[in-house]
């Protein structure tokens, strides 16, 4: 989708900054998913401390909405947990009131347009509540996510926003792979899900 977005705005002089850029993102996209990969140990970690967890909520903005989405979505299907994924501007129109010190809460803040103050500002009214943070960002910016090393932090490579989902997806996912795995559950056939390919 992006190749045929750069296809379609090619002739675009005022992008082609960003033309570029994207371009020479998706160029080096393999090597930051190698880094990515990297983080296999410190997501079999953090599936040792959701094991027996409830519930979990994962907030995203902007491009990282469809992340916390699709991270959601997989948790409740591979790890037989609730979890619900949410939209971190709408965080005040119902999920704030769930949270407490017993609730995990993954936050996704990788530097993008929506990295700001607001997001900055997700994560402080979260901690305020004393939400059990665990927070995905851009290499370099735990300093500034971490509201005095207050919660867990898992750093990612920076690529072009557009594609930073890419490279945010794939601890998501294995974290919800070493969940079930650990529980002993059957990761390949989850229980009562039902395919749309699946034929009677």
């Amino acid at each position: 989708m992006a190749m045929l977005a750069l296809a379609v705005g090619g002739d675009l002089i005022s992008k082609e900054t960003m033309r570029e850029a994207v371009i020479d993102g998706l160029l080096d996209l393999p090597s930051k998913v190698k880094a990515v990969l990297k983080l296999d140990e410190e997501m079999k970690d953090l599936a040792e401390l959701l094991i027996s967890e409830q519930s979990l909520l994962v907030f995203g903005r902007g491009y990282n909405y469809a992340t916390a989405l699709e991270g959601a979505l997989k948790v409740k299907e591979v790890a037989l947990m609730h979890s619900e994924g949410f939209l971190a501007g709408e965080m005040k129109h119902g999920p704030l009131a769930l949270v407490d010190h017993k609730l995990p809460i993954v936050v996704i803040v990788t530097r993008d347009a929506c990295f700001s103050y607001k997001q900055q500002s997700v994560i402080q009214q979260l901690h305020a509540r004393k939400g059990r943070l665990i927070v995905m960002c851009t290499k370099g910016d735990s300093a500034s996510v971490s509201v005095g090393g207050s919660c867990r932090v898992i750093e990612f490579p920076y690529v072009e926003d557009c594609l930073q989902p890419v490279l945010n997806v794939i601890p998501l996912q294995e974290k919800n792979y070493q969940i079930p795995t650990t529980k002993s559950l059957q990761v390949l056939q989850p229980r009562n899900l039902a395919k749309s390919v699946t034929t009677q």
